[in-house]
């Protein structure tokens, strides 16, 4: 049973990477509505290559710092 077991981590990892990626991208689209808005509420105008950009840098931090082992150390036991 050691290869089903292997084979069943195996497609459990790969369903995992493809939900991951899915939420990336949702948190991408969401942030750039919200750059996007935020941009409109102060009266500016940016061009949609800078919108875009905005939102990587954003999406990406968020993305990175909840993946960080630093995150659990604001847990309390």
């Amino acid at each position: 049973m050691g290869i089903l077991d292997s084979f069943g981590g195996l497609v459990g990892s790969i369903i995992a990477a493809i939900v991951m990626l899915v939420f990336a991208i949702l948190s991408f689209f969401v942030t750039v509505f919200i750059v996007q808005m935020g941009a409109g509420l102060a009266s500016y105008s940016p061009s949609g290559d800078f919108v875009v950009l905005a939102a990587a840098i954003l999406a990406a931090s968020a993305i990175m710092a909840g993946s960080s082992p630093m995150a659990s150390l604001g847990e309390t036991q």
